[in-house]
């Protein structure tokens, strides 16, 4: 398949989600799908739709898994615009959650996007040992040790001078870990092999390091109009980034380093890498 057609694909099954016109509850149902339907890329869903059919798998059977990812990756995003968070006004060219709804609304809408990512796999018609492996993955990207880890360090190092070392220790698990995860879902929803779940990893995270590398020069270096969101937060914030530390041709040799990592790992457990080779620069060279 293509990245058009798998992004139709897991858009059609987003729109199925929180629907309750009927119901009491159904302002925050709208605000979690405001946020879930804005666009996006879709790349996290992508991943695992595209690990799973390489390692063998049947990507309708893990569709839901797909978009428990995507309801994840949208709850963070809810939470990172918050006004005790990034504070920010416009995501994907569209007024942010808590800007529309309310910081309350907000908050709860991510709050039930993460639950309900769960609940999506785990209700998913995958034999059960491999919707467990999946949830239990998200589980590891998305704690302490992860996505909300890594926010938390970012927090602690603001107004700082980091080390390249620690800004990495940062990005891996704040950007990095749900992208690996991704890519290691799709594995685990197929049964692939322990081979096929390393090179997943060493993919996921090498895409990831340099999508947050990307996104430090995107920053820097778009437009509003392309981002879809205010550009140079970071400088005026003080944050510490990768244009910052390594500067603009760092930067590029980075992910350039980074994105031939990825596409060579994959030849040591799968022979139809086209796909996600192409994905891999693509993100590298992305404008938004």
């Amino acid at each position: 398949m293509t990245a058009a057609e798998y992004k139709a694909m897991v858009d059609t099954a987003l729109e199925g989600y929180f629907k309750g016109d009927n119901m009491p509850q159904k302002g925050l149902m709208d605000s979690m799908r405001y946020s879930l339907l804005a666009g996006g890329k879709r790349i996290r869903p992508m991943l695992v739709l595209e690990f799973c059919r390489i390692s063998g798998g049947d990507i309708k059977a893990a569709l839901p898994v797909a978009c428990g990812i995507e309801m994840l990756h949208t709850y963070s995003l809810i939470h990172d615009d918050l006004p005790c968070m990034d504070n920010d006004d416009l995501r994907r060219g569209r007024p942010t959650n808590h800007v529309v709804y309310g910081e309350c609304t907000a908050t709860l809408a991510g709050d039930a996007l993460q639950a309900e990512a769960f609940g999506t796999i785990l209700r998913s018609d995958l034999p059960a040992d491999r919707k467990a492996a999946c949830a239990e993955i998200l589980a590891d990207a998305v704690g302490f040790d992860g996505m909300c880890g890594g926010q938390y360090l970012d927090m602690l190092g603001e107004g700082k001078e980091l080390t390249e070392q620690e800004l990495t220790d940062i990005n891996s698990r704040k950007t990095g870990a749900l992208l690996t995860a991704a890519c290691q879902m799709g594995v685990a929803a197929a049964g692939g092999s322990e081979l096929m779940m390393a090179a997943a990893g060493h993919y996921g995270s090498a895409i990831g390091m340099a999508f947050q590398i990307r996104d430090d020069m995107l920053d820097v270096l778009s437009t509003e109009e392309q981002l879809g969101k205010p550009i140079g937060s970071d400088k005026e914030e003080h944050k510490n980034t990768y244009m910052a530390l390594l500067g603009r041709e760092g930067c590029e040799a980075t992910v350039d380093k980074l994105t031939d990592f990825a596409k060579n790992i994959l030849s040591e457990a799968f022979t139809d890498t086209e796909f996600l080779c192409g994905l891999a620069d693509s993100m590298a060279k992305r404008y938004n």
